[in-house]
C-alpha cells in the first residue's frame, strides 16, 4: 500500500468507470473546442480585416485541423481499449480486468487527462491571440504540448494491444497526423507572428544622431535585462522539471526536503571486490 502511487486517490474498483468517464470528457471538451474555433472564425472576420484577418484564419484552420485530428485519435483509441478489455478479460468482468490492470489503467486516465488539459490550453491561447492579448509562443508552446500528450496517450493504449491489432495500426498513424497537424500550428503561428512583425517594420529615418545613440543605448540595457531574466527563467525551468520527475517518481526526496535522483536497480547479483594484493 505503501508503495502505490500517492497521486491515486480512488479505490480500484472505480478505475474502470473513470476510464470510461475520463475518455467521454475528453471527447466533449475537444468538441467544445472545435465550436469555439468557429466562432473566433466569425469575431476574427467581423472584427478585422487585412493582413490580420489574413493572419488569424491561417491559425484558426491549423487549430481546428489539429482538434479533428485529435477526435479520431481518442475514438480509435477507445475502440483499441475495448478490444484490450475484450481479449484480455477472460471470464472476469470489465472493473475487475481495470483493477488487476491499475498502473495501466492509471496510465490511460493519465494520458486522457492531459489530452483534454492540452486541446482546452490551445484554444484559450488561440483565442487570446485573434484578440491581441495574447502571444503567439503561447500556441506554440501548447502545440508541443499536445503532440507529447497523444504520444502518452498512444504508449498508454498499446502497451497491452496485440501487434497485429488493426486498431493499433489505426491509433498509430492517427499519433502520424496529429504530430503533423500539430506542426502545422506551430508553422502558421510562426509564419503569421514574422508577417505581423514585418507589416509594423522599424523605421530611423529621422532620427537625429544624439536621438540614435540615446536608442541604442536603451536597446542595448534591454538586451541584457533581458539576458539575465533569460538565465533566470532557465534555472526555473530546470527546478520545475526536477519537482515535476520527484512527483513521477523518479527521484526520491531526503529527510531535509532535498529531491535527489531514485537508485537505479540493481541487475543480478554484486560479486565481493577482489582484494588488494599485499606490496
Amino acid at each position: 500500500q505503501e508503495l502505490r502511487p500517492k497521486s491515486l486517490d480512488i479505490k480500484q474498483e472505480e478505475l474502470g468507470d473513470m476510464v470510461e468517464k475520463e475518455m467521454a470528457s475528453t471527447s466533449e471538451a475537444i468538441e467544445d473546442a472545435v465550436r469555439r474555433i468557429e466562432e473566433m472564425m466569425s469575431q476574427a472576420r467581423n472584427e478585422s480585416s487585412g493582413v490580420k484577418l489574413e493572419v488569424n484564419e491561417r491559425i484558426l484552420n491549423s487549430c481546428t485541423d489539429l482538434m479533428k485530428a485529435i477526435r479520431l485519435l481518442v475514438l480509435t483509441s477507445t475502440n483499441l481499449q475495448k478490444e484490450i478489455v475484450e481479449s484480455g478479460r477472460g471470464a472476469a468482468t470489465t472493473q475487475e480486468f481495470y483493477a488487476k490492470n491499475s498502473r495501466w489503467t492509471e496510465g490511460l486516465i493519465s494520458a486522457s487527462k492531459a489530452v483534454g488539459w492540452g486541446a482546452t490550453q490551445l484554444v484559450e491561447s488561440a483565442d487570446r491571440v485573434v484578440l491581441h492579448t495574447g502571444k503567439y509562443e503561447e500556441l506554440i508552446v501548447c502545440s508541443h504540448e499536445i503532440a507529447a500528450s497523444t504520444a502518452q496517450l498512444v504508449a498508454a493504449s498499446k502497451v497491452k494491444a496485440e501487434k497485429s491489432s488493426k486498431n493499433l495500426l489505426r491509433l498509430q498513424e492517427c499519433s502520424r497526423n496529429v504530430n503533423e497537424m500539430a506542426a502545422n500550428v506551430v508553422a502558421s503561428t510562426k509564419s503569421g507572428q514574422e508577417q505581423i512583425e514585418e507589416k509594423d517594420t522599424m523605421d530611423f529615418s529621422g532620427m537625429s544622431l544624439i536621438k540614435l545613440k540615446k536608442e541604442e543605448m536603451e536597446t542595448q540595457v534591454k538586451v541584457l535585462e533581458l539576458e539575465k531574466r533569460l538565465e533566470g527563467e532557465r534555472v526555473r525551468l530546470g527546478e520545475l522539471r526536477k519537482q515535476h520527475y520527484a512527483l513521477a517518481g523518479t527521484y526520491d526526496t531526503t529527510e531535509d526536503g532535498e529531491v535527489k535522483p531514485a537508485p537505479a536497480p540493481r541487475r543480478g547479483i554484486l560479486k565481493k571486490p577482489p582484494l588488494a594484493q599485499k606490496p
